[in-house]
C-alpha cells in the first residue's frame, strides 16, 4: 500500500462560478489539517476525494484505490464525518451503537460506552433532540470506534464549546497514539484547534491551496513585519511572500522570521500564527 492514505492530484470539480482544483497529501502516522474560510471548499474537496460527487478532473487514492473502486473492507478502514452528515434524528445512541456493531468487526463497544458516557451523551434520547454540540460529538465518536486506518473529518469541531472541542481533540489524539500507520485529515475554520493537533497544514481559498506547511515550520519560522513607508522601501524583499497596504504602512507576510529579527532590528516583528499568515495569504499580494 502507498505510504499515502490519501492523496489528491489536480482534482477538479465545477460548480457554475466556483471551481476546485486541489492536490494533497495525507500520509501515515500524521495529522494534517485543511483551514480556510467558510465556502473556500474544504467539504468540496472532501466529498469530491471520496468519490461522493463526481469529480471533473484530475486524479485521487484513498489507502492507495480509486475511491469508486473501494470494497466494503476498504470502506471499514475509513472514518468519516462530513459537516453535513448524520445520523436520523429518530435513532438513539444505543441504536447507533447497534448499527456500528452490525457493520463493523472491529466495532470497540466497550470504547464507544465509555467516549458516550464521558461526553455525556444521552443513551435514551431521540438525536432529533440533541444540541449541535451533541451531534458533532456522536458523528466523531462513531468515525472512531471501528478502528479506521484513515479519519475524514470535515469541521468536527464546529458549534462546541472550548470544553468539548478540548474532549474531541484528545480522542483524535489517542486515536493516533494506538497506531501509528493511521492518519487523520481534519478541516476547520478554528486555528487554535488545529495549530495544536496538526503536523502540516494545509490552507485553501476560492478552491484552491495556497499554502502548505509543516505546522512547527509555520509557528516558529512564518511572521508578520509591521513597517511604515520607509521602513518598506529599504527592507529587504527577498523572504516577503506577500504585502497588504494598510493605513500605518504595510504588514509583510514572511516565512524566514529570523532573517528579519537578525537584520532588520528597527522594524515589527509579529509571530505567524495560521489566522495572519492565512489572511495575507489571501488578502495579500505578491511582490
Amino acid at each position: 500500500m502507498s505510504e499515502y492514505l490519501l492523496k489528491a492530484d489536480r482534482l477538479k470539480k465545477n460548480y457554475g462560478g466556483f471551481t476546485l482544483d486541489c492536490s494533497l497529501e495525507v500520509p501515515k502516522g500524521r495529522i494534517t489539517g485543511i483551514v480556510g474560510r467558510n465556502g473556500a471548499g474544504k467539504t468540496t474537496l472532501f466529498k469530491a476525494a471520496l468519490g461522493l460527487i463526481k469529480a471533473d478532473g484530475g486524479s485521487v487514492r484513498i489507502l492507495g484505490k480509486d475511491p469508486l473502486r473501494l470494497t466494503a473492507e476498504d470502506k471499514a478502514k475509513t472514518g468519516v464525518a462530513l459537516s453535513d452528515s448524520g445520523f436520523n434524528g429518530f435513532l438513539k445512541v444505543r441504536d447507533v451503537k447497534r448499527i456500528l456493531k452490525g457493520f463493523y468487526a472491529g466495532f470497540d463497544e466497550a470504547y464507544f460506552d465509555e467516549q458516550a458516557e464521558k461526553m455525556q451523551l444521552p443513551v435514551n434520547k431521540n438525536i432529533k433532540e440533541f444540541s449541535t454540540g451533541m451531534k458533532a460529538k456522536l458523528k466523531v465518536l462513531a468515525a472512531v470506534t471501528h478502528g479506521a486506518e484513515l479519519l475524514i473529518m470535515d469541521e468536527p469541531t464546529a458549534g462546541l464549546d472550548v470544553v468539548a472541542r478540548n474532549e474531541l481533540l484528545e480522542m483524535l489524539n489517542e486515536y493516533m497514539e494506538k497506531d501509528e500507520n493511521r492518519a487523520v485529515v481534519i478541516s476547520s475554520h478554528i486555528s487554535g484547534d488545529l495549530e495544536g493537533l496538526c503536523d502540516d497544514i494545509y490552507m485553501i481559498d476560492e478552491g484552491r491551496i495556497v499554502l502548505h506547511e509543516d505546522t512547527d515550520v509555520l509557528m516558529d519560522s512564518y511572521a508578520v513585519l509591521k513597517v511604515d513607508e520607509e521602513q518598506f522601501k529599504g527592507l529587504d524583499k527577498s523572504h516577503i511572500l506577500r504585502v497588504k497596504r494598510e493605513p500605518f504602512g504595510y504588514s509583510c507576510l514572511t516565512g524566514e522570521k529570523n532573517f528579519y529579527t537578525e537584520n532588520c532590528p528597527g522594524i515589527v516583528v509579529e509571530r505567524g500564527g495560521i489566522d495572519s499568515v492565512m489572511t495575507l495569504m489571501i488578502k495579500g499580494e505578491e511582490i
